[in-house]
């Protein structure tokens, strides 16, 4: 019988078998190409089990040492693009480690002791989404800052708010820029809980009933910044909780950035025509010569659709499971990798826009007041000076508003005696609550438009940040 040699068999698992697998097995089965990825997290991780095991006596100093150089002139070589993967040793772990032991002989083949590929993919797929938690949170910090600057520069500017689409009553523009900061500031919220949940240490669980030798567990966790060690070791080596709980965080981040996308995508179009991006976020048409194409914001909504689908696969993926691991569970992680790459991308453009966009003005004026976006306004007034209840003066307002639409006129400019032929009462002290300016500064309830909360409110975000509020 023909003993399996590199070029038939896997040398770090080949003992079972005596011939090497198909082809087609060889590819399905190879991660290599994705989660080569986990280098740097992998090899933090085998550096820090060899300073455990020393320090336990399961190596000696000497191995340890060896362990230790062996891995950090490896990690040189892949950061210098070096370093030589192959599919026949399937992924980053078997990759790193065959390397090692070519290098320093014996002590590399001791490294593996007390521990599994289930663990150690498990701890270098949570060091990597906690790496990666820490730079989209820094993103997250960059656009709320935007967002706010921006918000505190035009804290007094008026533009239409809307439901349905449809004109509803005056905001600012400021105000408008500082929802998007809250749904970030959630985000941020949401991404920090998940890196707090996930912030425990597989390794040492092994395959999946964890180890007879005298390991330290506590002792990698806290090398690996980890809070403390995972309690059960088939739980450990089976949960991709924290690659699920991170991809639905991220989902609902970029779903959020696409709701701002898709305002800048309507803002810039032609019948809108509220803000304008300037070329270094639009692009031309091939055919018409006018076009400014808001093209940015509208790949920032588009890249939504892959983040999402990466939570619907990985969710499929881990759906029907039963414990420990699987190799299904290597699918898990091309879906994380792409959506944080996606999420990153996306917060970059919006960072961008946010700081890029000119506002016209004069224009979000005009239509705040346009399709008699006061009303409510007069409707108030009628409840605060005629003691009318709020229903009757739903209706009244309602017939005024009927009344000026059938005369072509916006409320303001409804003459007074038109409103009183529908409620005698009104008089001239109505006309101060009509306009656009009066109608937001009014709003001064906490959370509300009014142009001093929402300069209170930027600089109070700016603050948090870290960042100066604009003179």
């Amino acid at each position: 019988m023909n003993k399996p040699t590199s070029a038939t068999a896997n040398q770090q698992w080949g003992g079972r078998f005596t011939a090497g697998p198909a082809a087609i097995m060889q590819q399905i089965n190879a991660s290599i190409g994705f989660d080569r990825t986990l280098w740097r997290q992998d090899i933090r991780a085998s550096r820090a089990h060899a300073e455990m095991l020393a320090h336990v006596g399961v190596i000696s100093a000497d191995d340890k040492s060896a362990i230790d150089a062996g891995l950090a002139d490896i990690a040189g070589q892949i950061a210098a693009g070096q370093f030589d993967f192959t599919e026949a040793l399937e992924d980053i772990h078997m990759n790193i480690e065959a390397r090692l032991t070519e290098r320093i002989g014996e002590a590399g083949k001791r490294l593996h002791t007390a521990r599994s590929r289930n663990d150690q993919v498990a701890t270098d797929f949570r060091l990597w989404v906690r790496d990666t938690i820490d730079g989209l949170e820094a993103q997250i910090i960059d656009v709320m800052g935007a967002l706010a600057t921006r918000a505190a520069e035009f804290a007094a500017a008026p533009m239409p708010g809307f439901t349905h689409l449809q004109t509803a009553q005056p905001v600012t523009l400021g105000h408008h820029l500082l929802a998007y900061v809250e749904m970030l500031a959630r985000d941020r919220g949401r991404l920090a809980d998940a890196r707090a949940r996930m912030n425990e240490c597989p390794l040492g669980s092994a395959a999946l009933a964890g180890t007879s030798f005298p390991i330290d567990r506590e002792m990698t966790a806290a090398a690996l910044g980890f809070d403390r060690p995972t309690a059960n070791s088939l739980d450990a080596v089976s949960d991709r909780d924290f690659a699920l709980e991170f991809l639905g965080a991220a989902a609902i981040c970029a779903m959020h950035l696409s709701r701002f996308a898709e305002e800048l995508v309507i803002w810039c179009s032609a019948p809108y025509r509220f803000v304008a991006l300037s070329d270094a976020f639009t692009t031309g048409s091939s055919i018409m010569p006018q076009k400014r194409n808001p093209d940015a914001a509208e790949l920032v909504r588009a890249k939504t659709g892959r983040i999402t689908g990466g939570l619907v696969a990985l969710l499929t993926v881990m759906k029907g499971l039963p414990l420990a691991y699987a190799k299904d569970m290597q699918e898990d992680k091309e879906p994380v990798f792409d959506a944080a790459a996606a999420l990153a991308l996306c917060l970059a453009a919006i960072a961008g826009m946010a700081r890029d966009f000119t506002p016209d003005l004069a224009r979000m004026e005009r239509f705040a007041g346009a399709g008699y976006a006061t009303a409510t306004d007069l409707a108030d007034w009628l409840v605060r000076e005629l003691k009318m209840p709020f229903r009757q003066a739903h209706h009244v307002t309602g017939r005024l508003v009927a009344s000026a639409e059938a005369a072509g006129l916006e409320l303001a400019a409804l003459p007074l005696a038109a409103m009183q032929a529908e409620e005698p009462a009104i008089h001239e002290g109505v006309f101060a609550v009509l306009s656009v300016a009066s109608s937001v500064a009014s709003r001064r309830s906490y959370g509300g438009t009014a142009p001093e909360n929402v300069a209170a409110q930027a600089a109070r975000w700016l603050a948090l940040l870290g960042q100066e509020t604009p003179a």
